[in-house]
């Protein structure tokens, strides 16, 4: 039972930070003309190329054009119009380098009637290509090790026998995921392999960080045969917190001004 409620719990903050975060895509739908259109914009494009927008518009009256900018910048809006194949209408956003970020809306028209989606444009995020071999063994480390994690915590609650163990496997996956295939992955995506505390405040970085001391901590008072359940507890409690922060909040973003004057990216 205490294995179910771990993995529950874990599922449930992973749900939960991936559905409130800034790069999960834009949904809603918007009614031009007694037309109703759904819509999905996404926040975040990896790897080389443009990002596509991609409007389903089955009603061949529906016609339209994308606004853009870099972000964050008060440069003038580029517009580019939405061409028609099939059912679909479609776009293009300008590759931008890692961590470089565009805004958006989506202007569409029926007879004189037109709607704009999102009220507030959506604020879209590029990185470079991460591969397959270095993302999957990433998450399931940062994955598994948080199961470990409200595991221990669990087992420090009810005064069980295997808080040792479970409190090694939650730090050698939380130190894996976090602090060896993490900065990987950030280098890979952004070309920096940490920008959190000392160097920047990247807040998955630094959430990564304060759960690695809290967890730190917890082995440090595990020394000598003690149960330590009070610095087990706080540590399994303060990840749980910083896992249900969005992902990707306060995230990698290219500084447009320093880099048109030195020619390289600075966060």
């Amino acid at each position: 039972m205490l294995w179910v409620v771990a993995v529950a719990v874990t599922l449930a903050s992973a749900v939960w930070q991936r559905m409130t975060g800034p790069t999960y895509p834009v949904r809603g739908t918007v009614v031009v003309d007694g037309a109703a259109v759904k819509m999905r914009l996404t926040r975040s494009h990896g790897g080389p190329g443009d990002q596509p927008v991609r409007i389903p518009a089955p009603d061949p009256e529906l016609r339209g054009e994308v606004a853009f900018r870099r972000y964050p910048t008060a440069e003038a809006w580029t517009v580019v119009p939405l061409r028609r194949t099939g059912e679909w209408l479609h776009a293009e956003l300008p590759h931008q380098p890692p961590a470089g970020k565009l805004e958006y809306q989506v202007h569409l028209r029926r007879g004189e009637a037109e709607a704009v989606f999102p009220p507030r444009p959506a604020i879209t995020r590029f990185k470079g290509a991460v591969p397959a071999w270095l993302l999957i063994p990433h998450v399931l480390a940062m994955f598994v090790g948080m199961v470990y994690s409200n595991r221990a915590g669990l087992e420090a609650l009810i005064r069980g026998p295997g808080v040792r163990r479970h409190v090694l496997w939650a730090v050698a996956l939380i130190f894996l995921g976090g602090f060896i295939l993490g900065p990987a992955v950030q280098q890979a995506a952004f070309g920096a392999w940490w920008t959190g505390v000392p160097f920047g405040w990247d807040l998955t970085d630094n959430k990564t960080l304060v759960a690695g001391l809290a967890w730190a901590w917890a082995v440090f008072r595990l020394r000598g045969g003690r149960t330590a359940r009070g610095a087990v507890l706080t540590a399994a409690v303060v990840t749980l917190a910083v896992y249900l922060i969005p992902h990707s909040v306060w995230g990698s973003q290219l500084d447009w001004a320093a880099m048109e004057r030195t020619g390289s990216a600075k966060f």
